[in-house]
């Protein structure tokens, strides 16, 4: 009888079918393109440039499966990692289930991530899986906050809103993704907690299960507005002039 253990793999979900209205008008946000090639490839290779992933599950459009298959298969990945394409639901959580249901057996660690955060590096990558590799069910990573924050009572007809509270900021962090969990863990709050939440590992913390944060990476911002685009160029255009990336 051998020995050694199953090999531990990791699959990387990556819900992609919003619209991104605060982009503007014109193609989904996953479509749109940095460099000249659309943010949702620069996303599909940042998940498959780990050598810990070996699937990427893209969740498309719920009428667009067609087409972003036909992107993938326009550009070059790694030929290590297999891609899957599925269509998506109305939220993005329930993208994100389509997406888990999609998976094969044998996956033990699931990677969400953004799409719109296409530029994540490989380390904030690795360190999420290696996270969960140590036992972690919940991962995230994230920064500090550089700004205070204030919580405020929210009015709707543009009128100053009151302050309520300064939350210490020593306290607080900025999450981003991947997010990262053990499979069944998270498999078991899609099948639970019904609320449309903002992100997985909310949803993690409301099964009462442990969530902790590693480093993330100021590279790893979401792309969602006009001025956002015009930042990620400028990190590309650095990649490019320091990696020949």
């Amino acid at each position: 009888m051998s020995d050694q253990s199953p090999p531990f793999r990791t699959a990387a979900v990556i819900p992609a079918a919003g619209r991104g209205v605060r982009l503007g008008p014109g193609a989904p946000k996953a479509l749109r393109t940095l460099n000249g090639t659309p943010m949702l490839i620069h996303a599909v290779r940042a998940m498959a440039a780990s050598r810990a992933v070996s699937l990427v599950v893209v969740v498309a459009p719920p009428d667009g499966a067609a087409e972003v298959k036909s992107l993938l298969a326009d550009h070059a990945l790694p030929d290590r990692t297999d891609f899957l394409v599925v269509p998506g639901g109305d939220t993005r959580q329930e993208s994100v289930k389509l997406g888990l249901d999609a998976l094969p057996p044998g996956i033990d660690a699931v990677l969400v991530h953004d799409a719109a955060r296409p530029l994540v590096p490989v380390d904030t990558v690795d360190a999420v899986i290696e996270a969960v590799r140590d036992g972690a069910v919940a991962v995230v990573p994230a920064l500090p906050l550089a700004d205070t924050v204030k919580e405020v009572e929210p009015r709707t007809d543009g009128s100053p809103e009151p302050v309520l509270a300064t939350p210490e900021r020593a306290r607080l962090r900025a999450v981003q993704t991947p997010q990262g969990f053990e499979r069944e863990t998270l498999m078991r709050a899609h099948e639970t907690v019904t609320d449309n939440v903002t992100d997985d590992a909310s949803m993690v913390e409301q099964l009462g299960e442990p969530v902790v944060v590693v480093p993330g990476h100021e590279e790893a911002f979401k792309v969602t507005r006009p001025l956002d685009l015009v930042l990620a160029e400028a990190v590309l255009a650095r990649r490019r002039a320091n990696d020949g990336f």
